[in-house]
């Protein structure tokens, strides 16, 4: 269809890549829960009972790296999660882990902020919780490096600093399902695409941001993302 087919025009939300003048175009964005034994342990699981599983946000959730965004409305409990973000140039269903990874475009450091108050409810309730996770501005996201440059990172340090303090520090060898199994997995839910972002899972450390707090991210040969609450 063409633009004039439309009653209005929408805007298109991508994410820098390394670089490049041009921009990745963002479809989905798919994220893990529980990847990292310690994490799930800290909430209150039992990694050895319960598998890493999927949820999403909105496409239009990425902020770019360096932006400074609102505290986040209906929370006082607004927390950080850095994560090993693959952004992926093709896909499909039923992906086998050995071609897994083939569809993958590049690699970035992302922060999935979370309204953990409105998730333990939500949880404890037996609700969804998808307004704890999928809200505006709620994925923070540095510039996509691509895989030919860096590879596919199989380990490596993974770390968050709020206000200049280390909250966040793993390895990426840590993750219980690694991104090729991550999309293998995925792709049998869901037809994966090209555009589709994927966060992997975050380690042990989360916790609070409050109101002009500045959140650094890094993740080894892949980037950093910083993303400042407003005060």
């Amino acid at each position: 269809m063409t633009e004039a087919e439309f009653l209005f025009s929408l805007p298109r939300p991508s994410v820098a890549v390394a670089g490049q003048s041009r921009r990745f175009p963002v479809r989905r964005i798919w994220c893990v829960g529980l990847n990292y034994a310690a994490h799930a342990r800290e909430m209150g699981k039992d990694p050895a009972k319960e598998r890493p599983f999927f949820f999403s946000k909105p496409a239009d959730a990425v902020v770019e790296s360096g932006s400074t965004i609102p505290y986040a409305s209906m929370t006082g409990d607004l927390h950080y999660e850095i994560e090993l973000v693959a952004a992926l140039h093709s896909g499909g269903a039923e992906i086998s882990r050995e071609t897994a990874l083939d569809h993958v475009f590049g690699y970035a450091a992302g922060i999935d902020l979370t309204r953990r108050d409105l998730q333990k409810r939500a949880r404890d309730e037996g609700k969804p919780w998808d307004l704890a996770k999928g809200f505006d501005q709620s994925a923070p996201l540095g510039a996509i490096a691509p895989a030919a440059q860096v590879g596919h990172p199989r380990g490596g340090r993974i770390a968050l600093a709020v206000n200049g303090a280390i909250r966040q520090q793993g390895d990426l060898s840590d993750m219980i399902l690694d991104t090729a199994g991550i999309i293998a997995e995925l792709s049998r839910y869901v037809r994966l695409a090209a555009g589709d972002l994927i966060f992997t899972g975050t380690p042990e450390g989360v916790g609070p941001l409050r109101p002009g707090d500045v959140a650094e991210g890094e993740i080894a040969s892949i980037g950093p993302v910083r993303v400042q609450i407003a005060g």
